[in-house]
């Protein structure tokens, strides 16, 4: 045995920039703002830069960029004519009737949409998309501020915000005019503000409690809180996200039960003797901050379709209004309660065929990823200068490295969370089941595996509390805390690599027909 064997390993150059930062506050504080506006400012132009091409209107556009128009000319969204897209996106944008569109989404996503052509113009593209590209440049300033609150850790929040910032489906879906980044958007800052209530309130908690104790005793009931500022935020963004798309309505139900269970778990710990009942009475105040100013919100998203006459059965309760015990209401809100009705009808019998198709039970396993846009060219065509053609294409494809490495994760997570019950682990996995689950119960719906985008930001939350186990605690000697360091880096470094790759193909850019076609790794993926 050599001396140098007896030495200590040195620390890694990780550990030695860590311990820099931890002992310069100065730096520490400078670091907390550089690194996540970086990485929002490298989210923004990858969502941004040629943000108007195609100047055409692509997949589900075609429902959400003319509504969006109609509604911010109305209040309301309108009915087109016949074959409208090509029109419209000649310039041809006032061509809607007077007539209600019956549409099946809440309005404020299309309010958002609407606000960018209302900037930009109707007839630009940008503007159509920019109003979603914005949102999803924001997802990932709010994943960071998430993951640090979770992590404790500069680096690993700008590992999970950073990964997001480079996604295709995060890019894809911030590269057009559809719902679900919005609906993302929202969804994750409900969380954020759900995280930020709970550090609050139970330290307010056991503040209270402590007060309440008589010769050490905890008291026999606890205090009932009303100081939740942040608990109120939360209802009003998931109010907000019911309002772009009702499966917001999950993410407020599992805000709110995580809400009650974390407080009867704290009163618990803390040695209230009557915490079942006293969490009850928590739950109910709890409940009456958080449900009715998401209500609210959501209402208030209706406010164009309410103060005019044409909506779409807007009118439904006027000759035929309510008896009995609802005769005292509105007969402009028993509309809308009639037209929700009509609603969920259509959304519960939506089960059409459709080539890219995907249920909920294969989304882990990234089978039918999403064409939303694709125009082949041949040589010497729109500068195209390949021998078997060019492709332009926007496909609603995440990493899939770091997606399947997500989805172990997140099975890594439910097992960490068995073992160690981690209140952190249930945050996340409160929130993936929240956005995920339900769709479980609806095989025969027909859905697409771009909702997985409102997902994405929790399997990432999950991806990177593994990669933060492997590149181990500070507990763990020089010699392991190196190896996992390695691994992690390795990881992120290919990961960067597979996005650079697959960043062509979900930003409409012009590649050679063959370039694409190095891209069909599965049978779905087409």
């Amino acid at each position: 045995m050599t001396a140098e064997t007896l030495l200590p390993e040195a620390p890694s150059w990780y550990d030695r920039l860590a311990a820099r930062v931890r002992a310069d506050p100065r730096l520490a504080r400078r670091l907390g703002w550089i690194v996540p506006l970086v990485i929002t400012v490298v989210a923004g132009i990858l969502r941004l830069w040629n943000l108007g091409h195609p100047h055409a209107i692509v997949f589900d556009e075609t429902y959400y960029v003319k509504d969006a128009w109609s509604q911010w000319n109305l209040g309301y969204a309108a009915t087109w004519p016949e074959e409208a897209d090509a029109a419209f996106a000649a310039g041809d944008t006032d061509a809607f009737t007077d007539i209600g569109s019956f549409v099946v989404h809440p309005p404020l996503g299309k309010w958002i949409i609407g606000a960018g052509m209302a900037l930009f113009g109707p007839d630009s593209s940008f503007g159509w998309r920019v109003g979603v590209a914005l949102a999803g440049t924001a997802a990932v300033l709010v994943l960071y501020f998430v993951a640090r609150a979770l992590t404790g850790s500069l680096a690993f929040a700008a590992v999970a915000s950073g990964l997001m910032a480079v996604d295709g489906l995060a890019i894809s879906m911030s590269r057009v005019a559809l719902l679900d980044t919005p609906l993302m958007l929202f969804v994750l800052v409900a969380f954020w503000f759900a995280l930020l209530d709970r550090a609050g309130h139970l330290d307010r908690l056991a503040a209270a409690v402590t007060a309440r104790s008589h010769a050490g005793e905890p008291p026999v009931w606890g205090p009932v809180l009303w100081n939740r500022p942040w608990l109120v935020a939360a209802g009003v963004a998931a109010g907000a996200a019911a309002a772009v798309k009702w499966s917001g309505v999950w993410v407020l139900a599992a805000i709110g039960l995580y809400a009650v269970v974390t407080d009867a778990l704290a009163r618990r710990r803390l040695g209230i003797w009557q915490w079942p009942t006293d969490a009850v009475r928590q739950g109910a105040a709890s409940f009456v901050l958080l449900v009715p100013v998401a209500a609210a919100v959501y209402l208030a998203s209706w406010t164009g379709w309410l103060v005019t006459e044409g909506g779409y059965g807007r009118q439904s309760a006027d000759t035929s209004p309510a008896g009995g015990v609802w005769a005292w209401v509105p007969a402009a809100l028993q509309s809308l309660w009639r037209y929700h009705e009509a609603i969920y009808a259509s959304a519960a019998g939506m089960d059409s065929p459709h080539s890219y198709a995907s249920p909920a039970w294969q989304w882990p396993l990234l089978l039918r990823p999403t064409s939303m846009y694709a125009a082949r060219t041949a040589d010497g065509d729109a500068g195209c200068a390949a021998a078997n053609g060019c492709m332009d294409i926007i496909y609603s494809m995440p990493n899939p490295l770091v997606w399947w490495a997500a989805a172990a994760a997140t099975l890594y997570l439910v097992y960490r969370f068995i073992v160690r019950r981690s209140w952190r682990d249930a945050f996340v996995l409160t929130a993936i089941a929240s956005t995920w689950v339900p769709w479980l119960f609806y095989p025969e719906r027909t859905v697409f595996q771009f909702y997985t985008v409102v997902i994405l930001p929790f399997s990432l939350l999950a991806l990177t509390f593994a990669l933060q186990d492997i590149a181990a605690p500070h507990s763990a000697d020089p010699v392991r805390r190196r190896a996992g360091q390695r691994v992690v880096i390795v990881f992120l470094t290919i990961a960067l690599l597979v996005s650079a790759f697959w960043y062509p193909l979900v930003s409409a850019v012009t590649v050679p027909y063959d370039f694409w076609r190095a891209h069909n790794w599965l049978p779905g993926w087409i």
